[in-house]
């Protein structure tokens, strides 16, 4: 057997069942989950229309590379969206089997762990608290991951400035999660700007994950993306791919549908790579993938539940617990320290009283640096109709004001 395989470690909802494991919850109420961040509103009917008329598709082999059609309405999408001159669909495009596959890929593609000295590893930078596939990817290339604690004091962006120079110099890629995942933290074109000058003096790729980004509360200011910042700051893709998906904006977790964009030769490895790896979309999820991707009314509408439910949700909650409307993304991240309870007995707790799901923030993250920055809070997934959040949010609040009963 692989011996990196002995290095991963338990997934965070897997953490969540042993934390759970023989606790009978209060008899009597509907169980209400914010643990998994699955979406949880409709398929848009032009989806699920698509899907149905294109099922002739299913008696032909998908082509790795994706449908010429399917590139280029990502192509437009993309440039529409960023702003950007042009996207070639041909060379900068490339549809994967959502993102989660493709950011587990790229660092099979991208790592060259042949080192002359196995004492330093080539390293994989992720932010933290993080999505854990960055960690596993990372290992199973033969890297090491270095962990960048997010800042408080940022809105729990990453302090990039803190990784020491021997760090950088030893970094072959690195990943952004931008808006993040569990803190819905944005990059600014500032930051941006420190990871490109990094990128340029070092020669590592950065991977951006930005599955999050059609999930924002202004719609005069959608979040900034990797490939919008480069153009902005006068660069090309070089050493940059982005990573989206259908899931989240168009409410299709189940078509694992996604993309990525950026520097064509990444990109070209990537296909080479993933020509062997085996995972072509669908040729019906194809068809399907076109029509949301050339769509934006039922994303809006989308963004309108979400800003529903966080304007409703978000005060009531800041009443027991220290937690602020995001920049971005579906979770609200709450800090539980008023309540005196750790992030694990808050959640054991809350579930046991309450029927109510929540993660811990310490299972969303590592200690560096002397300190786990996810202990003291908890991601809240806000992704069920707006009245189930309501009611989570009633029991939640409900079940602080009774601790703090004398």
């Amino acid at each position: 057997m692989n011996p990196l395989l002995q290095k991963l470690q338990p997934y965070p909802f897997e953490k969540l069942r042993a934390l759970f494991q023989g606790i009978e919850p209060r008899a009597g109420l509907k169980p209400i989950s914010f643990g998994i961040g699955e979406p949880k509103h409709p398929t848009p009917p032009l989806v699920r229309d698509a899907v149905v008329n294109a099922l002739g598709g299913l008696s032909s082999y998908p082509a790795t590379i994706g449908s010429e059609p399917l590139r280029q309405a990502i192509a437009t999408w993309v440039k529409t969206r960023y702003h950007l001159p042009a996207v070639d669909a041909a060379t900068e495009v490339l549809p994967v089997s959502g993102s989660r596959e493709a950011l587990f890929a790229l660092a099979q593609t991208v790592i060259d762990s042949r080192s002359t000295d196995p004492a330093e590893p080539p390293i994989v930078l992720c932010p933290n608290p993080f999505y854990q596939i960055y960690e596993g990817a990372a290992l199973l290339a033969g890297a090491e991951p270095y962990f960048v604690n997010s800042d408080p004091a940022r809105n729990f962006a990453c302090d990039y400035s803190a990784v020491p120079d021997a760090i950088w110099a030893r970094t072959q890629l690195l990943y952004v999660c931008s808006p993040g995942n569990p803190t819905g933290a944005v990059l600014t074109l500032d930051d941006w700007r420190e990871l490109f000058a990094l990128s340029d003096k070092h020669g590592f790729v950065i991977a951006s994950d930005e599955c999050y980004s059609e999930i924002y509360f202004d719609e005069a200011s959608p979040p900034l993306g990797g490939l919008e910042a480069a153009h902005t700051l006068g660069r090309g893709f070089e050493r940059l791919v982005m990573l989206s998906s259908l899931s989240k904006r168009s409410n299709v977790p189940g078509m694992r549908s996604g993309f990525v964009a950026g520097d064509a030769s990444i990109l070209k490895k990537f296909l080479l790579y993933r020509t062997y790896h085996g995972a072509a979309l669908s040729t019906v999820f194809q068809t399907a993938s076109i029509a949301a991707w050339q769509d934006e009314t039922h994303v809006r509408d989308n963004r309108a539940k979400y800003l529903q439910k966080f304007t409703t949700v978000t005060p009531m909650l800041a009443e027991v617990l220290d937690v602020r409307l995001p920049d971005a993304a579906f979770y609200l991240w709450a800090n539980v320290g008023r309540t005196g309870l750790t992030d694990t007995a808050f959640a054991a707790r809350l579930y046991a009283d309450y029927n109510v799901t929540v993660l811990p923030g310490s299972f969303l993250a590592r200690t560096a640096h002397g300190t786990n920055p996810g202990e003291g809070f908890v991601r809240i997934a806000l992704v069920a109709d707006v009245d189930e959040c309501v009611e989570g949010a009633r029991r939640i609040v409900e079940f602080c004001r009774q601790l703090a009963q004398p």
